[in-house]
């Protein structure tokens, strides 16, 4: 009976065991990394009543009857199940999504740890926060982060250009002045009224009067007129009124009213008709009587005393003054002196004498009568021309009713500029600019330009620019592949031309430099240079890579964190500190990245939580407790029966 005793009391050993093991759990279900512990009995030697015996011709066998001897030891598993990863936000927090360990070293030794709360020192070394113990990278070599040196700078060599440039052909365009009204001459039907003044008084007040004016064979037009308050009329008024009436032409100057045509090539008439209730023929004095006349456009031979804007015939020794401005800005004055043994009597004799006087554009008359003035080149221009007679002068001509406007602006080929900032080997931001020219329907050429101070463009400038820039009717560029694309700029302070290569595109793709019928939309995609730049943050990358990212937009890998693995995670001991190290049965540590060969992933701004599950543990914690007490139980009934088994003695 007292091996009872033994039994029970290993029982409660035991059980005492699995409550520590427990209570060990519980106290870590909050610490970073931690894996639970699992206990397990091994059950005693057994102490042996009878042996089995073999099946006889006589009877069957018989099976061992044993009697166990209680529990010899309580054997712990380390649990590696994947722990819940709980988000900090910190970069140098990692945590592990699958298997390895984080590798850290006090200098002597290695430990490893699923707990990755790292940070750096004094020294920018990668440390664990709790130990201070160095951590370790994929080589198993110390980590130290540059956190302190620039990241270089790197000079511009290769600008890629992307879009689409226009179809659609809008330029080069000449300057064009044409005049205003055509040179005719004849002699235009013409009525004239004469009174007093520009003011008609004595009317009705506020009454309306009206009148008829047919001119040139077209449908009658009235004219009203209201007089004012006081009964009065403004000659300028009519005048206004008569000359919205296409074809013909009032003036006034004192108290003349003078009416003309103003057509070409056709017989010219005006006949005013008086008006009802209240005349404005009779109260102007317009005479009703019809006037005819005939204008016809000027020819090479019309002379300007015959053009039917002549209001006094010239005579020889007369002066007509020229003054303009060509197309580059040169003034020019010149005087053409009127008569046969002069500078001419005609219009033409006159358009040639201007003509001589521009280096970079022409003067003609077109064959609606009307001066021209053309730029010889496209582009923009300041031409102008204006014609007018010397005060000394006889004869007269109303030039200002034929001076020149711009009917056509001129402008320079299609152009496409697109800016990009580039960077000398110093680092030194620069803009660089570069300019498309159309040159036919399917070409361009292309140049660089730098601002003033910034440098000199040495090849493909606006005096040599890269030229043949070629399309197909498709918009895809044919001829990049034979076209130079290298500009080489000298930047200030630097001793050696740097090239910058122009990447368009490849021919017949689409990817690049394009020409549809859509606006253009063309701008620099990238470009490869940059100034230098300090660490700006961190980050940790799923292999482990340190990457850090610095001020001019730059990118570098600082190191990398290194991952442990082992053919026996169960064979690690536990020492402390979130650490483990390797033992006899867990095999020696595997280096390298996070994500490959069984080895977890690394997971920035997180740390793993612990695995235990406290519902499971609390309900180990019952069953640990029931064990114990009925162990305790039985040696309670032992000890009463042997008490009994006293008495009787």
């Amino acid at each position: 009976m007292t091996s009872s005793l033994f039994s029970a009391l290993s029982g409660m050993r035991a059980h005492q065991q699995w409550i520590d093991v427990i209570g060990n759990n519980l106290s870590n279900s909050n610490t970073a990394g931690y894996k639970s512990t699992r206990a397990s009995f091994s059950a005693a030697m057994s102490q042996t009543l009878s042996y089995a015996t073999s099946p006889s011709s006589g009877g069957g066998g018989t099976n061992p009857s044993q009697i166990g001897l209680g529990v010899t030891h309580v054997n712990t598993q380390r649990i590696f199940n994947q722990g819940s990863l709980n988000t900090t936000g910190r970069v140098l927090d990692l945590a592990l999504e699958g298997g390895g360990y984080f590798s850290v070293s006090n200098g002597n030794e290695n430990f490893y740890t699923r707990a990755g709360a790292f940070g750096l020192d004094a020294n920018s070394n990668l440390v664990d926060l709790v130990t201070g113990y160095k951590v370790k990278d994929s080589t198993g070599s110390s980590i130290a982060l540059d956190v302190d040196s620039l990241f270089p700078p790197q000079a511009t060599s290769n600008v890629t250009v992307k879009g689409n440039l226009p179809g659609v052909v809008t330029g080069p365009l000449t300057e064009e002045l044409t005049s205003i009204n055509v040179f005719k001459e004849g002699t235009p039907a013409n009525i004239t009224s004469t009174v007093a003044g520009p003011i008609i008084s004595g009317l009705t007040p506020n009454a309306s009067y009206s009148m008829e004016l047919k001119a040139n064979g077209g449908a009658p037009q009235v004219i009203t007129i209201t007089a004012d308050a006081g009964g009065n009329i403004d000659l300028n008024d009519v005048a206004t009124s008569i000359s919205a009436i296409p074809g013909v032409t009032a003036t006034v100057v004192g108290g003349v009213l003078d009416v003309v045509t103003d057509i070409s090539g056709a017989n010219a008439t005006l006949k005013f008709t008086s008006g009802s209730p209240n005349d404005l023929a009779g109260a102007i004095g317009m005479p009703t009587a019809l006037a005819s006349g005939t204008e016809t456009p000027v020819n090479a031979s019309s002379e300007l005393n015959d053009l039917t804007a002549n209001l006094s015939d010239y005579v020889p020794g007369d002066i007509i003054t020229i003054s303009g401005v060509d197309t580059d800005g040169t003034p020019i004055n010149a005087n053409f002196v009127y008569g046969a043994g002069n500078d001419g009597t005609t219009l033409q004799e006159l358009v040639d004498f201007v003509d001589a006087q521009y280096t970079d554009a022409t003067v003609s008359m077109n064959s609606s009568g009307q001066l021209v003035v053309k730029a010889s080149t496209a582009g923009e221009s300041d031409l102008l021309l204006s014609i007018s007679d010397d005060a000394a002068s006889t004869g007269s001509t109303s030039w200002t009713t034929h001076s020149l406007s711009v009917t056509e602006e001129g402008t320079g080929p299609d152009e496409v500029v697109v800016t990009s900032e580039v960077f000398d080997a110093s680092g030194v931001a620069r803009t660089l600019t570069i300019t498309m020219q159309r040159q036919g329907d399917l070409s361009w050429n292309l140049y660089a330009s730098l601002p003033d101070g910034q440098g000199t463009v040495l090849t493909g400038d606006e005096n040599n620019p890269l030229t043949g820039l070629l399309f197909d009717e498709n918009g895809a560029p044919t001829s990049l592949g034979g076209v130079p694309k290298d500009i080489t700029v000298q930047f200030p302070g630097t001793n050696s031309p740097q090239t910058i290569t122009l990447d368009l595109g490849t021919d017949g793709n689409f990817e690049g430099v394009t020409q549809f019928g859509s606006q253009q939309n063309i701008a620099v995609d990238v470009q490869d240079g940059f100034s230098d730049g300090s660490l700006a943050n961190l980050s940790v990358d799923a292999t482990g890579q340190i990457v850090g990212f610095y001020t001019n937009g730059q990118a570098r890998s600082l190191g990398d964190i290194g991952i442990a693995s082992f053919n026996n995670d169960e064979g690690l001991e536990a020492v402390g500190e979130n650490l483990f190290r390797a033992s006899v049965n867990s095999g020696d540590a595997k280096f390298g990245v996070g994500g490959v060969l069984g080895r977890g992933s690394v997971v920035s701004g997180a740390l793993e939580g612990s695995n235990v599950d406290t519902v499971e543990e609390f309900v180990h914690l019952i069953e640990a407790q029931r064990g114990f007490q009925a162990n305790a139980r039985v040696i309670s009934t032992v000890d009463e029966v042997l008490a009994e088994l006293a008495n009787i003695i």
